[in-house]
C-alpha cells in the first residue's frame, strides 16, 4: 500500500524519472499540450505548476532554479516569457488534464495535459462578448431561509408546452400522411 507516500515511482529509478519529468515538462512548455499516460500526466502536473508559479517573477534567481529542473534555455525562454505572461493572473491550476481513452497497444490509460491558458475553446469570453447561457430554460431554487416562499419559473406553464407538443405532432403527422397520398405506389401484382 502506498498509504501517504505522494512520488509516484512509473516503475522508474530516480535518475530515469527525473529525466522523464525533464523531457515532458519541456515538451509540455514548448508545445502547450502534449499526450501521455495518465499516471505520467499526473506526475507532470506536480512537476511543472511549481516550475511555472516560479516563472511568474522574473528574477536571475528564480531562472537558475527553474533552469536546474530543465536544464533546456529555449524552454526557460519560452516558460519566463510567452507563458509567464499568461498565467500572470492565476493564482494556481495552469495544468487541465483530460483523459482521452485507453491505448490500443497495451490498453494504458491515456490523457492529454494542456496549459489552460493557451487552449482558446475553453477560455472565458472576451469583454464585449455576452455570457448568458444556451437558450436553455431552468428554475431557481428556494432560499435557504425556507419561509415557503413560491420558486420562481422561467419556463412555460406545462399547459403551454403540452399544447406545443400536440401542434407540433399533429404538424408531422399531416405532413407524413400527404407525402404517403402523393407518393402512392401502384399495386403490382403477378399474373399467372
Amino acid at each position: 500500500m502506498r498509504h501517504r507516500n505522494k512520488l509516484n515511482r512509473l516503475g522508474r529509478t530516480s535518475e530515469h524519472r527525473k529525466a522523464l519529468m525533464r523531457n515532458l515538462a519541456i515538451a509540455l512548455i514548448e508545445h502547450k499540450r502534449i499526450r501521455t499516460t495518465l499516471a505520467k500526466a499526473r506526475s507532470l502536473r506536480q512537476f511543472v505548476e511549481p516550475l511555472i508559479t516560479k516563472s511568474k517573477s522574473d528574477t536571475t534567481h528564480n531562472r537558475r532554479v527553474v533552469f536546474s529542473y530543465l536544464q533546456n534555455k529555449e524552454a526557460i525562454k519560452e516558460l519566463f516569457g510567452v507563458v509567464s505572461e499568461k498565467v500572470v493572473d492565476r493564482p494556481g491550476g495552469y495544468v487541465r488534464i483530460i483523459r482521452v481513452g485507453f491505448r490500443r497497444g497495451d490498453g494504458s490509460e491515456m490523457a492529454m495535459i494542456e496549459l489552460v491558458d493557451f487552449n482558446e475553446d475553453y477560455a472565458a469570453p472576451k469583454a464585449g462578448e455576452s455570457t448568458t447561457e444556451s437558450g436553455r430554460r431552468r428554475r431557481t431554487r428556494r432560499g435557504k431561509s425556507g419561509t415557503g416562499q413560491t420558486e420562481t419559473v422561467n419556463a412555460a406553464t406545462s399547459s403551454e408546452i403540452e399544447n406545443s407538443a400536440r401542434t407540433a405532432t399533429e404538424d408531422v403527422v399531416t405532413e407524413v400522411e400527404s407525402q404517403v397520398d402523393t407518393n402512392v405506389v401502384p399495386d403490382v401484382t403477378k399474373e399467372d
